[in-house]
């Protein structure tokens, strides 16, 4: 893109100008610290960024057009132009009636999608009067024990007119059945349903670890999902690969983004082996990546993981499908950057966290409340991150051009560091024999663990600056409204649970079980078989069972 003897002019400029006018300054003053990083630290950032630290740089080949290979610049030609981004909450608590209520709320208050989030027993498979599910009904997301919760949460929202994403992992499988089943009910076509399930367990075993079965197993429902969606729900996306939680345990943006594009190679070699042809399923996988405070390295990580994917795909599994290579995403902000002093701060964290999203090109977005760092989000929080969003849609101009960043000398300088460091993360991991090995050995867990001690020694030492928390603190107790879960809230749902078990026809939920347990030990594709036992009103936590018995449980440190 440039001249090559216009590139030396500009070096020599360059030291011209730290001579004669930076040193004196530095001598005289210095700067506020030796050394400045992006915000994980992962890339030095330079005083001035000049053509030169781009002069390598092909439009075509490194950036194309917005819609056109190699996707840096985004996988839709008229970006915001012609539709904004998916505004979609994470909500749901206690009951489903409750979560039902919160649902209406924010579609009338605005918002263009609904995220589901599931309590801890429903993530791991257990109904709300196990053992293992006490004190926690309803506490981390909805509770939903069968059909007729699910129907309850979706009462009098036509799935025909919303898109869903589920946060749901090892039991995705059973929720997306009962999402499925909902909709068959309201005489919704299959082909019309739109949405995503999370579904990725290799990321449980590296950060999140609500994983249930081993990742063999795992691995053979994922692709029973992904073959079962190619067919019946083409437009619903069949796994949100996630480098989300792999950021909040503490990874860099660099690590993050090579730990989930190797996640997302190890998914597609998995499918492949099992009989798919790459373009029958890679358009239905999507993203989910995590918004953090450096607006500009978030960016550059976004525009960098379209062109890594696009690569990646293109090079390794030759699709004849162009939107096989297209990576889409949706992003929250970052919960791990939330305090609990002075919380109206993170009211502006979001909205940073939010417009890097939108510069980065997102297709869709959750913005996080204030209160998270406390509790469930109140109403009138989740009011306010939808707000930031509508404001950043309307009237910030960032949504009125595409990839406004794009030639920036620093953003396309980072674009390329991201790049690069995370390629070299991805060799060796490769080296090691793919993520599945990678995490047998640990090795992921330790990378990701060592980057997070690192930043809490850095926050301790006031290396780096948390306002309010180690450095413009004041002495004060946050005042304000937590969304609370109560005894009587988890009790109503063991009593639903209980009414549903008693009218159910329970001869009619054993032979489906039974079906499924059989199909469990061969080698059919287990969807229909959920979708018969969720139609029946067996519950997440006898399918679940049903699967615990044939595959097992994985156990940490076992061979994976």
């Amino acid at each position: 893109m440039f001249d090559p003897d216009e590139l030396e002019d500009i070096r020599a400029s360059k030291d011209e100008w730290h001579e004669s006018e930076v040193q004196p300054v530095l001598e005289r003053f210095g700067e506020r610290k030796e050394t400045f990083t992006t915000d994980t630290g992962g890339q030095e950032v330079d005083r001035l960024y000049t053509p030169d630290d781009v002069g390598t740089l092909e439009y075509q080949a490194d950036l194309g057009n917005p819609g056109e290979p190699p996707y840096t610049r985004g996988v839709y030609s008229t970006g915001y132009r012609g539709r904004l981004w998916t505004m979609r909450q994470y909500a749901g608590f206690s009951t489903p009636e409750d979560t039902n209520e919160r649902y209406h709320y924010l579609l009338d208050q605005g918002q263009t999608g609904l995220s589901m989030a599931f309590d801890l027993p429903t993530q791991m498979g257990y109904d709300s009067d196990a053992s293992m599910a006490a004190g926690e009904i309803g506490k981390a997301g909805v509770a939903i024990d069968s059909l007729a919760d699910m129907e309850t949460v979706f009462d009098g929202i036509p799935l025909d007119e919303v898109s869903t994403s589920m946060t749901i992992n090892a039991p995705a499988s059973v929720l997306l059945a009962m999402y499925i089943a909902v909709g068959d009910q309201q005489g919704v076509d299959r082909e019309e349903l739109r949405g995503t399930i999370q579904n990725d367990l290799l990321k449980e075993y590296i950060a999140r670890n609500t994983y249930i079965y081993p990742p063999e197993p795992s691995m053979r429902i994922i692709t029973d999902i992904f073959e079962f969606c190619g067919a019946e729900t083409p437009k619903f996306n069949t796994i949100s690969i996630s480098g989300y939680h792999i950021r909040e345990a503490g990874s860099t943006a660099a690590q993050e983004l090579a730990f989930t594009l190797g996640n997302g190679i190890e998914y597609v070699e998995t499918a492949i082996e099992a009989g798919l042809d790459v373009d029958e399923f890679a358009p239905q996988l999507s993203f989910f990546f995590n918004g953090h405070n450096n607006i500009f390295e978030e960016v550059a990580k976004f525009r960098a993981a379209r062109r890594m994917w696009h690569d990646i795909i293109d090079e390794r599994f030759d699709p004849d499908d162009p939107k096989s290579k297209q990576l889409k995403f949706h992003t929250q902000t970052a919960g791990s950057m939330l305090t609990a002093q002075q919380i109206e701060n993170n009211v502006v964290r979001v909205a940073y966290q939010a417009l890097a999203a939108v510069l980065g090109g997102t297709q869709s977005l959750h913005t996080n409340g204030k209160d998270e760092a406390l509790a469930l989000p109140t109403e009138e929080s989740v009011r306010t991150a939808l707000r930031t969003q509508q404001i950043l849609a309307h009237e910030s101009g960032a949504a009125d051009t595409i990839d406004p960043l794009a030639g920036s000398y620093y953003v396309e300088s980072l674009t390329d560091e991201v790049e690069e460091e995370a390629y070299e993360i991805l060799d060796e991991v490769e080296e090691r024999g793919g993520m599945l090995e990678a995490v047998e050995q640990q090795w992921v867990q330790r990378q990701i663990q060592d980057t997070s001690f690192d930043r809490q020694k850095e926050i301790e030492e006031k290396e780096r600056i948390i306002v309010g928390v180690n450095e413009f603190e004041v002495d004060e107790d946050p005042e304000m409204d937590v969304q609370e879960i109560t005894e009587e809230d988890q009790q109503r749902q063991i009593d639903s649970l209980e009414s549903t078990r008693a009218d159910r026809d329970d001869e009619a939920v054993e032979a489906k079980l039974e079906a499924l347990r059989e199909a469990a030990r061969g080698d059919e594709n287990l969807m229909p078989y959920i979708i018969d036992a969720v139609k029946v009103y067996a519950t997440v936590g006898e399918i679940c069972n049903v699967m615990r018995d044939e595959f097992g449980e994985y156990q940490p440190g076992s061979a994976v």
